[in-house]
């Protein structure tokens, strides 16, 4: 950059030593096409990303490297703000002081007023293309936000097409549930009375055609509540000390 400078100052015309402002004009050049290179260099990789075929399957978007990317524009807006309105000072300036020079206001070294009239009308072209600029910067940072909101959309609709096909999977899980429920349900008591009378605690005499009860039944009651208990009780506490993980 410092060359740069170096070169553009190098072999004024002599005609514009009147007016100091050729420096600004100069400088103003070199400039926009830094500002013009950083701009499309923006515009470059914006394209890129919006040219980008995406594969197929889950969306995986870079978010990072676009919000870097964003991070630049945003700088590069802000740049060529502030030149734009450094070339309107600067214009306003020069104007004041050609005004001033050729009414006679005040002396100094002879001004070539064609030249004068040439810095200004590169000082205004210079800021016209800083505005221009800007104007092509702004389009970047919204296109570039567009695209930014497109793969926030595009994992939005994946994640709910997933949550929809997972939906469905539950509700064909639940459907079969309620069939093993209902069969549960229907032959659980049949099975729970067969047993308790299959036990060795009741004796029927064919002979007599009568059932005896033996007197020890009490044991099977005093056996299977504490069991049941226990059971409930072991399954409360495993779930106390051991919860299931919290999705965040």
């Amino acid at each position: 950059m410092v060359k740069r400078i170096e070169k553009s100052l190098q072999s004024p015309d002599p005609k514009c030593f009147g007016d100091p402002f050729w420096v600004y004009a100069r400088l103003a050049a070199d400039m926009v096409d830094l500002q013009d290179s950083a701009v499309w260099s923006i515009r470059n990789i914006v394209r890129k990303i919006e040219t980008e075929r995406k594969p197929l399957g889950k969306p995986q978007p870079d978010y990072r490297h676009l919000h870097d990317i964003a991070r630049h524009a945003i700088h590069v807006s802000e740049s060529l703000n502030v030149a734009t309105e450094t070339m309107k000072g600067i214009l306003a300036q020069h104007e004041d002081f050609t005004s001033q020079k050729f009414s006679g206001q005040f002396s100094g070294q002879a001004i070539d007023r064609d030249a004068s009239d040439g810095i200004h009308r590169q000082l205004l072209f210079n800021k016209d293309m800083m505005s221009n600029l800007r104007h092509r910067s702004v389009s970047n940072q919204e296109r570039l936000q567009n695209e930014i909101q497109l793969a926030f959309n595009t994992v939005a609709q994946y994640d709910a097409g997933m949550s929809v096909r997972i939906g469905h999977a539950a509700q064909i899980d639940g459907a079969a549930m309620k069939t093993v429920a209902f069969v549960t349900m229907t032959f659980l008591p049949a099975t729970f009375l067969s047993a308790v009378f299959s036990m060795s605690f009741f004796d029927f005499e064919p002979g007599s055609d009568s059932w005896n009860i033996s007197s020890k039944f009490w044991i099977y009651w005093a056996c299977a509540i504490p069991t049941t208990a226990v059971t409930f009780a072991l399954w409360h506490f495993w779930h106390k000390i051991s919860p299931p993980p919290v999705l965040e």
